[in-house]
C-alpha cells in the first residue's frame, strides 16, 4: 500500500527510508558531540532482551523515547541515546536445548536482527555507545561489582526455602512472582530450600523510602506508590518470648504492643528454621507432614483472607512477657518465613486471621480493647479499632492507642523483653539461579578457606564454550555443576582443591548497571569511567514499563546508593524523570498467538510504512495509556503524511525567505504552534503535539487553496516548522521535506525556532450573538472589546434585527469576548 500511495504522492517511504537511515549512519548524526558549551540531556529506554525480531510493544516504547531525543537535539544540547541489550537469561538457554546449540548463537543473531530493525524504525540512537550484558567484556564487570559487594558484607549467602520454578527450575525472588506463577513462564511457583546468594538491599530500605522525596514530580506517582508499599515500612516493636528447651528468646515484632496482653498463644511460620528447632520430639511427625502440604502451597494462597488456615501444635509453650502466662506456640501456614523472625503473637480478639485460627483449634480469645462492638469471642468478628484499654494491667483505663504504645515500649525497654523497633516488608534480594546462560558468580568455595573471592587479575570468570544442547537441561542445580573441567580449580588463598560456585547470577544484576557503562562503554579500567558518568548522570529522562517498578527500578536504586557509598558516583538517584509506556493490545486483549490477534510489526512497516506506524502509536493516546490497534489506522495517518509532504513540494519561496510581510493569520497559526507545541512535548503530552501538527497542516493548505500560493513567505515558514515538528514522529517524510524545501541536511540537526510573541497576541476573536438562546450572528471582534461596544454591534447586526422583529430589549448579557445574549420583552 506504501509504494502505490507513493505514485500518487510523490512520496516513496521505502526509499526514504533506505536513503535517509543510510545518511544518520555515515553523517553520524545522533552521535555524542565533542562540545563542552552545551548542556548535557541523557535519553535512556530499557534496553531491549533479544527475544527475536521488534514488536509493537517496541514499536510504542522506543518511538516515544526518540521523540524526547530528537527534540532535545533541536533544542541545542548534547544528548547520549545509547542502545544496548540485557543479552543473558532463560530465552536463549531454552532455545539452545531446543536447537542443539550454544546460546551465544540464538542471542547475537537475535540481537542483530533487532539492530537492523532499530535502524530501519529510524531511532536516533548514538551506537557508538553500545553493550551487550552478555559480553565478556560487561560481564567481568558485573563480577567485579559483586566482589565489592562481597567485601562489604552485602553479598551473603543463607539456607532458606526460596519460591522454585519446576518448569524452568531455578528460584525466583519475591518479586518474580506474580499471583503465586514465575512471572516469565505462568507455572505456580513452590518452595524449596538451598543455600542461596543475596545481596542485602534491606540495609538500604530507609533510603530507598527517603530519597523519594527527589522523584517525586519526576517519576510517575503510581510508580512510587508501588516502592513504598512494597518496601512496607511498619512501626512497632520487637517482643521477646521465651520458648521451653531455647536458651535464646524468641522475638517477634508487632505493629500493636499494646495488645500483648491479649496475646494468647503464639504462631511460627513452618517452613520457617525455628519451627524445626523448636518443635518437641513427640511432635515432630505431625510437623514434618504438615510442612510438606505447606511446601504445596503458594505464597498468595497462604495469604488469601478465603483460604482456611490450617496449623499444628509444636509441643512446646512461650512466656508471654508482660504477664508471664504460658502461651502454646503452634506452626501455622498463615505466617511466612521471610516476615521478621517468622514467628508473630497472636492476638485473636483484635486480628481477624488469628481469630479464625483461634476458633478453628479452640484456642483462647481475650478482649484487651473495648470499642463498644461486643466480645469476640463471642461474635466472632475481631475488632481492629481504638477503644478503652481492659485486661491489660498497666495499660487499664487508657483509652488513645499512642500512650498504650508508649508505656508498653518503655516496660518492655525497663525490663530488657522489647524495645520500639522499624521494620520493612522488602526481603533481601535473591540473586542466585540454577541456569547456565548468566553471569557466573566470582566465588571459589574452598574446604579450608570457606568462600573466597576470585582475585581481581582472574577477572572474568567466562562460561565454557563447549557446554551446547542437553547438556544445558535444568536439573534442579546449575548445568555448571556437571562440567568438572570448568567447577574445579585451585584455591587463590592455599592452593588446596577447590570448586567454583555453579550457579549464575539473576539478569536483573546485569540491568542493574549498564545506564553507568553506557556513558563509557569501551572503558578497561573499571566498570565504567567515573568522571564520564559526573558528566552525564543521574539520566534526564528514562523510558520503559511500569511492570519494573519492584524488581528493575528498586534494584537499579539500590545499586546506586550502595555505588555512591563506594565513592564511585555523587548522586543520590540514577534517574531523575521516568515515563512508562502502556501497551499495545489488539481487539481488547493482549496480542497472542492463541487468541490470533497479534500483530506483526514488520508487515505493518511493509504496508503502511516506518513513518505511519511510528505516528500511529504516538497519536493514539498518551504515552503512558494502552493502544488497541483494532481503534487505530495507519492507513489514515499515511494519508496525513503525504498531506503534509505535499506541501514541501508547494512552497516555491526561496530558502532564507524573511517570513515578515506573509500572511499574518498563517504567521499566527505558525506561531502559535510552535508556543504550544514547546508545551506539550516538555508536558510529555505527544499525542496532542500530532492533533497541533495537522491542524497547522490543514491551515497552511487553506491559505496555498486561497490563492496566496507557494510563493508566500508565511507558506514556508510553516512548511519549514511543520516538517520539524513532524521530523519528532514521521523522521523519513520530515527529511524528505527539507530536502524539498531546499534546506542543508538533516532536519533533526536544524534549531527549534522560538515563537515570537507579537504573533501570539490575539488581535480578533469571534464573538457569538444569541437572541433568546440561539446564535443569530457571529462576529470578529477585539479581544478588549467594552460591553457598550459589543451591544452596539450586536444589536446593529442584520441577523439580530430581523430576530428582534421590532420587540423592545428587557436585557443584554455580555459575556465578553466570546457572547452577547439579547432578552427581548
Amino acid at each position: 500500500m506504501a509504494e502505490h500511495e507513493a505514485e500518487r504522492s510523490g512520496y516513496d517511504a521505502v526509499a526514504a527510508q533506505q536513503k535517509w537511515a543510510k545518511y544518520w549512519d555515515e553523517h553520524r548524526t545522533f552521535a555524542v558531540l565533542d562540545d563542552e558549551s552545551r548542556e548535557r540531556r541523557y535519553l535512556l529506554d530499557m534496553f531491549a532482551y533479544p527475544s527475536g525480531d521488534l514488536h509493537m510493544g517496541h514499536a510504542e516504547a522506543w518511538a516515544i523515547g526518540d521523540v524526547v531525543g530528537r527534540y532535545w537535539k533541536m533544542k541545542g544540547y548534547n544528548v547520549l541515546h545509547p542502545v544496548g541489550w540485557d543479552s543473558f537469561g532463560l530465552p536463549a538457554e531454552n532455545a539452545a536445548i531446543r536447537n542443539n546449540a550454544h546460546p551465544a548463537e540464538w542471542t547475537y543473531k537475535n540481537i542483530e536482527t533487532q539492530a537492523a530493525s532499530f535502524r530501519r524504525y529510524g531511532i536516533g540512537f548514538d551506537w557508538s555507545h553500545r553493550l551487550h550484558t552478555s559480553d565478556v567484556e560487561y560481564y567481568r564487570w558485573t563480577q567485579w561489582l559483586f566482589l565489592r559487594f562481597f567485601e562489604k558484607g552485602l553479598a551473603y549467602r543463607k539456607d532458606s526455602y526460596v519460591n522454585w520454578c519446576p518448569q524452568d527450575m531455578t528460584v525466583l525472588a519475591n518479586e518474580q512472582v506474580k499471583d503465586g506463577r514465575c512471572e516469565r513462564c505462568g507455572t505456580v511457583v513452590t518452595k524449596r530450600q538451598l543455600n542461596q546468594w543475596y545481596f542485602k538491599i534491606t540495609d538500604y530500605a530507609q533510603q530507598l523510602l527517603d530519597d523519594m522525596d527527589q522523584l517525586e514530580g519526576g517519576w510517575p506517582e503510581r510508580v512510587l506508590a508501588m516502592q513504598r508499599n512494597w518496601i512496607g515500612r511498619s512501626q512497632g516493636a520487637h517482643v521477646k518470648f521465651q520458648v521451653e528447651g531455647r536458651d535464646e528468646p524468641v522475638t517477634v515484632f508487632t505493629t500493636r504492643p499494646d495488645t500483648l496482653f491479649g496475646a494468647t498463644f503464639m504462631v511460627v511460620a513452618p517452613d520457617a528454621a525455628l519451627a524445626d528447632e523448636i518443635v518437641s520430639d513427640a511432635q515432630r511427625p505431625a510437623f514434618e507432614e504438615y510442612l510438606e502440604q505447606v511446601k504445596k502451597q503458594t505464597e498468595i494462597e497462604r495469604q488469601s483472607t478465603e483460604h482456611v488456615k490450617t496449623g499444628v501444635f509444636l509441643g512446646v509453650h512461650a512466656t508471654n512477657p508482660v504477664n508471664g502466662e504460658q502461651v502454646p506456640v503452634w506452626a501455622a501456614d498463615y505466617v511466612l518465613a521471610d516476615y521478621g523472625t517468622g514467628a508473630i503473637m497472636a492476638v485473636p480478639a483484635h486480628d481477624q486471621r488469628d481469630l479464625d485460627f483461634a476458633r478453628t483449634y479452640d484456642l483462647p480469645v481475650r478482649m484487651v480493647i473495648d470499642t463498644g462492638e461486643g466480645d469476640p469471642a463471642e461474635t466472632g468478628v475481631a475488632t481492629a479499632g481504638d477503644g478503652d484499654y481492659v485486661n491489660s494491667g498497666l495499660l487499664d483505663g487508657l483509652a488513645t492507642k499512642a500512650e498504650a504504645i508508649d508505656r508498653i515500649n518503655a516496660q518492655l525497654e525497663a525490663d530488657k523483653l522489647g524495645q520500639a523497633a522499624i521494620t520493612y516488608r522488602l526481603r533481601d534480594w535473591l540473586i542466585s539461579r540454577q541456569r547456565f546462560w548468566g553471569c557466573p558468580i566470582p566465588i571459589i568455595h574452598c574446604p579450608d578457606c570457606g568462600e573466597v573471592a576470585v582475585p581481581d587479575d582472574q577477572l572474568p570468570v567466562r562460561l565454557p564454550d563447549d557446554m551446547r544442547g542437553e547438556q544445558l537441561a535444568p536439573k534442579g542445580v546449575s548445568p555448571l555443576a556437571a562440567n568438572d573441567a570448568w567447577k574445579n580449580v585451585d584455591c587463590p588463598q592455599c592452593g588446596g582443591p577447590a570448586v567454583r560456585d555453579t550457579d549464575t547470577m539473576d539478569t536483573f544484576v546485569d540491568s542493574s548497571w549498564y545506564f553507568y557503562r553506557y556513558a563509557s562503554p569501551q572503558y578497561t579500567d573499571g566498570p565504567f569511567d567515573v568522571e564520564a558518568v559526573k558528566k552525564w548522570m543521574p539520566v534526564a529522562q528514562y523510558v520503559g514499563g511500569v511492570e519494573h517498578a519492584t524488581m528493575h527500578l528498586l534494584y537499579a536504586r539500590f545499586f546506586n546508593k550502595v555505588l555512591r557509598d563506594m565513592g564511585m558516583v555523587d548522586f543520590d538517584e540514577p534517574m531523575l524523570r521516568l515515563m512508562n509506556q502502556g501497551q499495545v493490545i489488539n481487539q481488547g486483549k493482549a496480542m497472542s498467538k492463541s487468541l490470533g490477534n497479534g500483530v506483526d510489526l514488520g508487515q505493518q512497516i511493509d504496508e503502511f510504512g516506518v513513518d505511519a506506524v511510528r505516528t500511529t502509536v504516538i497519536f493514539a493516546g498518551p504515552p503512558d495509556e494502552d493502544i488497541d490497534w483494532a481503534d487505530v489506522s495507519p492507513g489514515s495517518t499515511l494519508k496525513f503524511l503525504q498531506r503534509a509532504y505535499r506541501l514541501a513540494g508547494d512552497v516555491t519561496s526561496p530558502a532564507g525567505t524573511p517570513a515578515a510581510g506573509g500572511d499574518r493569520a498563517l504567521r499566527q497559526a505558525t506561531h502559535r504552534a510552535i508556543a504550544e507545541i514547546t508545551e506539550l512535548v516538555e508536558s510529555q503530552r505527544f499525542n496532542v503535539v500530532v492533533a497541533r501538527v495537522m491542524e497547522l497542516v490543514n491551515a497552511t493548505r487553506r491559505t496555498i487553496d486561497s490563492g496566496a500560493g507557494g510563493a508566500d513567505p508565511a507558506v514556508r515558514e510553516a512548511a519549514e516548522f511543520v516538517t520539524q515538528a513532524l521530523s519528532l514522529v514521521a523522521p523519513y517524510v520530515a527529511e524528505e521535506m527539507w530536502e524539498a524545501l531546499g534546506l542543508p541536511p538533516s532536519v533533526a540537526q536544524s534549531a527549534w525556532p522560538d515563537a515570537d510573541p507579537s504573533l501570539l497576541v490575539v488581535d480578533h476573536v469571534t464573538m457569538v450573538v444569541q437572541v433568546q438562546g440561539k446564535v443569530r450572528a457571529k462576529l470578529e471582534v477585539s479581544p478588549d472589546i467594552s460591553e457598550a461596544q459589543a451591544t452596539e454591534l450586536a444589536l446593529a447586526d442584520a441577523g439580530v434585527q430581523r430576530s428582534l422583529d421590532g420587540r423592545e430589549v428587557a436585557k443584554v448579557i455580555c459575556r465578553l469576548p466570546k457572547m452577547v445574549s439579547i432578552v427581548p420583552k
